[in-house]
C-alpha cells in the first residue's frame, strides 16, 4: 500500500499519469520547498564530478571509449541516493570481447533493451563508495543517446529541473516505488520517444 506524501499540494496522481510537471502546477510556497530541496541536491555536485572524471579515466582505460555521463547527475535531475550511469558506444560484433575486458573490473549486471531492435550490456563497479552502472550501447544508439543529452542539456529549463526533481523525491519518500521508477524515464521518454523506456526495479537500499 503506498500512501501520499502529506507535505504537499501537488497531485501526484494526475501529474505522473500526464508523465510530466512543471512550474504552472506548483503553488509559489510548494515551489520554494521545491528550489530549496534542488539547491541541497546540488551541494553533492563537486565530489560527483570528481568521482565521475575518475571513473570515466578508468573505463576509458579498459575499453578504449570514451563515456558520456547518460544518468540523473549528467541531466541534474539526480537525488542523494542516485549513483552514477556512464555509457560508451561499443560495436555489437566486439561484445564478447567487452565482457572479458570488464570482468576483473566490474560486475555484469545482464543485458537490456533499448530499442526493440537493440540492445545494450549493463555493467556495474563502485568507486569512492559511489555506484557506477555502464551502459555499452550500440555506436549509433549511443549517438542517438548523445543527441537527446545535448537537447535536455539546452532545452529543459532550470525550473523544469526542479519541478521533475521535486516530484522524484516525494513518490521515493512516499514509498511509491514502482512510479518513482517510471518518473524517474520522463524526461529520457520525452525528449528520446524511439528508445524503449522500460523502467527497472529499484536496487535494495536505492
Amino acid at each position: 500500500m503506498t500512501t501520499q506524501s502529506p507535505f504537499t499540494e501537488l497531485d501526484l496522481n494526475a501529474i505522473t499519469e500526464r508523465r510530466w510537471v512543471d512550474r504552472n502546477d506548483f503553488t509559489e510556497d510548494e515551489f520554494e520547498r521545491a528550489r530549496a530541496f534542488y539547491e541541497q541536491m546540488r551541494a553533492d555536485d563537486e565530489r560527483l564530478e570528481r568521482v565521475r572524471t575518475e571513473a570515466s579515466a578508468l573505463i576509458s582505460e579498459w575499453t578504449g571509449h570514451k563515456p558520456r555521463d547518460v544518468g540523473s547527475f549528467g541531466t541534474r535531475l539526480n537525488l542523494e541516493t542516485s549513483d552514477l550511469d556512464l555509457g560508451i558506444g561499443y560495436p555489437v560484433e566486439d561484445r564478447d570481447r567487452l565482457r572479458k575486458v570488464l570482468e576483473p573490473h566490474t560486475t555484469f549486471l545482464g543485458e537490456r533493451k533499448t530499442r526493440f531492435s537493440t540492445s545494450r550490456l549493463v555493467f556495474s563497479f563502485t568507486l569512492e563508495g559511489i555506484e557506477i552502472d555502464l551502459s555499452a550501447l550500440t555506436v549509433e544508439d549511443f549517438a542517438v543517446a548523445c543527441r537527446m543529452l545535448d537537447q535536455i542539456d539546452t532545452t529543459m529549463t532550470l525550473e523544469e529541473r526542479i519541478a521533475h526533481t521535486w516530484v522524484k523525491h516525494l513518490l521515493r519518500s512516499s514509498g511509491r516505488v514502482e512510479e518513482y521508477a517510471a518518473w524517474k524515464l520522463t524526461t529520457y521518454a520525452r525528449f528520446c520517444p524511439e528508445f524503449n523506456w522500460v523502467p527497472i526495479p529499484e536496487k535494495p537500499g536505492a
